[in-house]
């Protein structure tokens, strides 16, 4: 398997760590990889750091957000 370049990675979500957690298995489902950023940080001490973001390389950006969208619309309803 291929490591991925997350040097050139984007933000597709902010949030605290448990969402950061569901949007990360819902985009690794989908085949998208992706890496929590300050999730340690974030779970240890939520005061200091209460949002952690989830990354994805810039070429898989669209389809994340698509992917999260459609989440988003489906708790709506």
């Amino acid at each position: 398997m291929k490591e991925e370049d997350y040097s050139k990675s984007v933000e597709v979500f902010s949030g605290s760590p448990w969402e950061a957690e569901i949007i990360r298995g819902l985009l690794e489902n989908n085949g998208i990889r992706c890496v929590i950023k300050d999730g340690i940080l974030g779970t240890l001490a939520p005061y200091i750091a209460p949002a952690v973001s989830v990354l994805v390389v810039d070429r898989e950006y669209e389809a994340a957000k698509e992917i999260i969208q459609s989440r988003n619309e489906q708790k709506a309803d």
